[in-house]
């Protein structure tokens, strides 16, 4: 399946999850429970203005959150350690068939935001526009000057998130097709580790989420924009949902967090955080 069928598949999905979920069991506002969050450290500053805003409207429920990277909170829903699951990409096969046999069932997911993969250099590289093939092309250590891309004539340093990170698989399947990194590359724990790498060396090249701000440029990836309208139309090339998983259906409190989560209000918070609601979110 191509990636921009995949994508629509996954708008489609999105609408049905949500007519799903806004069709369960009634939740009584006074109940007191705790929720249980772990996973993509990408979705993790956005995760915990959620809770934060959630536990706002419902004093009487603990949101935790903590991150560690998708394969972290995978391994976690799995075990029954949390309640959600947060990625920033899909269930690799393996895990899929850990969930079903496990619990019987390969579990649900909800799209809850949309993201551009942004790539970051330092304000001090005059490179701006990147195709897809040159991005490539640096991470596979096939380009590793900036002067063949009309740069400087200095040596690229290529940063990424490591083996733990959603992120990192996503970039790695989707942008080299699967096949791996060079191994002339810096590795960091979180996307604001790389951005702080990538303001510290002028010749620095890292990626990571639009919701996260540095003093860094974003670089247009085949003359297209990573700005939010460009991302929730597709037509920037490097855009990507971000996910809940569950491994079972969702009741009481965790059913709605996440239905507040995909409703006008929980949209609204994860605009104003930086990432990119499912739907425009009319102003008020």
């Amino acid at each position: 399946m191509s990636f921009e069928k995949s994508m629509q598949m996954k708008s489609f999905y999105a609408l049905i999850i949500i007519l799903i979920i806004n069709s369960g069991c009634s939740f009584k506002p006074t109940e007191v429970a705790r929720i249980t969050i772990k996973g993509s450290d990408s979705m993790f500053q956005l995760t915990e203005k959620l809770a934060e805003e959630y536990m706002k409207l419902y004093p009487g429920i603990s949101v935790y959150v903590s991150g560690g990277g998708t394969a972290v909170g995978i391994n976690a829903m799995i075990n029954g350690e949390v309640d959600i699951c947060t990625a920033s990409r899909d269930l690799k096969p393996e895990e899929a068939k850990s969930l079903a046999d496990y619990y019987g069932t390969v579990g649900l997911f909800y799209l809850i935001a949309k993201d551009a993969l942004c790539i970051y250099v330092n304000p001090a590289n005059p490179v701006r526009n990147l195709t897809i093939d040159e991005l490539r092309n640096i991470y596979e250590c096939k380009i590793v000057n900036w002067k063949e891309l009309d740069g400087k004539n200095q040596k690229i340093i290529p940063v990424i998130r490591n083996i733990n990170s959603g992120t990192h698989l996503y970039f790695r399947d989707h942008i080299l097709l699967g096949e791996e990194y060079c191994s002339d590359v810096e590795i960091k724990p979180t996307t604001p580790d790389i951005i702080e790498f990538v303001e510290a060396n002028e010749n620095a090249i890292g990626y990571g989420s639009i919701g996260y701000k540095g003093k860094i440029n974003s670089l247009n990836i085949e003359g297209i924009e990573p700005s939010a309208q460009n991302a929730q139309n597709d037509s920037y090339p490097i855009t990507r949902y971000l996910h809940f998983f569950t491994s079972r259906t969702p009741k009481g409190a965790v059913k709605n967090f996440i239905d507040w989560v995909l409703s006008p209000v929980g949209q609204k918070v994860i605009k104003q955080s930086g990432f990119i609601p499912l739907w425009e979110v009319p102003p008020q």
